[in-house]
């Protein structure tokens, strides 16, 4: 198995969600990058990419669980797979309920039998993020098209 870092956890959990959004006729885009708490839409990102940021101190919260980041990431898919205008209205609601997010549609947190389907050792642990990691300041433009959540 390769040296797990924080972004091929993401990846590799984004992956074994894919089937999920499938199921729900909600497919992820081909192009999703992962890199907690935002997804930006692929026409900001200069190589078409869907852009999602997660907060790397998560991995260090004394109370943040795999499965809890793991549905924070689900949360920022469903954007990228529904489209970003759809905000959090009914086809987001559609698709995050469908995957076993609860809660306000805004602040999503995992059902008892999220990701179910999912290989319990993709959510074993959460990888830190690099030593001296800190969310770069990407102030939005005119016309900025991302969703915090």
């Amino acid at each position: 198995m390769e040296q797990d870092n924080r972004e091929s956890w993401l990846n590799r959990v984004a992956a074994g969600m894919a089937p999920l959004f499938e199921a729900l006729d909600a497919p992820l885009p081909s192009r999703v990058r992962v890199a907690i708490g935002e997804c930006w839409d692929n026409r900001r990102s200069g190589d078409g990419h869907f852009e999602i940021f997660i907060r790397p101190d998560l991995a260090h919260a004394p109370d943040a669980m795999p499965a809890q980041i793991a549905a924070i990431l689900a949360h920022e898919l469903v954007h990228a797979a529904v489209g970003i205008a759809a905000g959090h209205g009914r086809a987001f609601k559609r698709v995050a309920v469908g995957l076993g997010l609860v809660g306000p549609m805004r602040a999503t947190t995992p059902g008892a039998p999220s990701f179910a389907p999912l290989h319990r050792s993709s959510l074993r642990s959460v990888p830190s993020p690099m030593p001296g990691s800190t969310r770069a300041a990407r102030p939005p433009g005119p016309g900025s098209r991302r969703r915090g959540c």
